[in-house]
């Protein structure tokens, strides 16, 4: 289930929908929401915010900044879709971009930045029953004060030094951590083992970060990865400010 606006949520889920880890921890968010009846709080981080002070022609590679700026128009449309429909809504839309975004075939004519086009959201929108007045919201910046605020309460949590997601655990007063940051989908059984021992470091008050810097490919249809192949390590900083797309 998930809450509206001022009741309690056990998980508050900050996401960028262009991010791929952001997207693999949410897909296992939602297994184990199933199994355990959590109420999740999608919310907003914009991974273009973030680098804003960045110049991306000198720190990313070329195509970063596209993809960036794409996920901050669709956070625009889901800042438009929430005003109108709640967080419900916000929940639909992210899983049906997720999944028309990194679990379906990658498209060779389409760039990173299609995302960010009404061309690309008006079949989501479609899909899920949604206006296509929300297309408006893309090139709409005055969304850009609800997403940034959005975006530094996460980072006010974490620290600055991180990227997407931020999952911050029985909120208010639980911590938040930037993670956990996973590259493959784990089983059913898996999923909520594995949740049991993300929690239980979460509710040691003292415990601050768990981290190594190798890490395989995402394992994702959109990379044109299958589960259990081995993907490339070395070009993977997923949830660092130096984030695939």
């Amino acid at each position: 289930m998930t809450t509206s606006e001022g009741s309690r949520s056990d998980i508050d889920f900050y996401f960028d929908p262009v991010c791929p880890f952001a997207w693999m921890t949410s897909k296992w968010v939602r297994i184990v929401q199933s199994q355990r009846d959590y109420a999740v709080e999608w919310k907003f981080i914009s991974l273009r915010l973030i680098n804003s002070h960045i110049d991306y022609d000198a720190h990313f590679p070329p195509e970063y900044e596209a993809g960036h700026t794409a996920g901050l128009r669709l956070l625009r449309a889901a800042a438009s879709v929430r005003e109108a429909h709640g967080s419900e809504a916000v929940a639909r839309l992210y899983a049906a971009l997720g999944t028309r975004i990194f679990d379906s075939a990658p498209d060779p004519d389409e760039d990173t930045g299609f995302r960010g086009t009404a061309e690309f959201l008006a079949p989501v929108l479609d899909e899920l029953g949604l206006a296509d007045t929300h297309l408006a919201a893309l090139d709409d910046s005055v969304w850009d004060t609800v997403i940034q605020g959005e975006t530094d309460a996460a980072l006010a949590l974490t620290g600055k030094d991180v990227g997407t997601p931020i999952l911050h655990f029985e909120p208010p007063e639980g911590v938040a951590f930037f993670g956990p940051v996973i590259s493959r989908l784990p089983s059913e059984d898996e999923a909520a083992q594995l949740w049991d021992h993300v929690v239980g470091l979460a509710r040691f008050s003292g415990f601050a970060e768990l981290k190594r810097s190798l890490r395989e490919q995402p394992q994702l249809v959109g990379f044109g990865v299958a589960d259990g192949d081995v993907g490339a390590t070395e070009d993977w900083h997923g949830g660092s400010r130096r984030q695939k797309k």
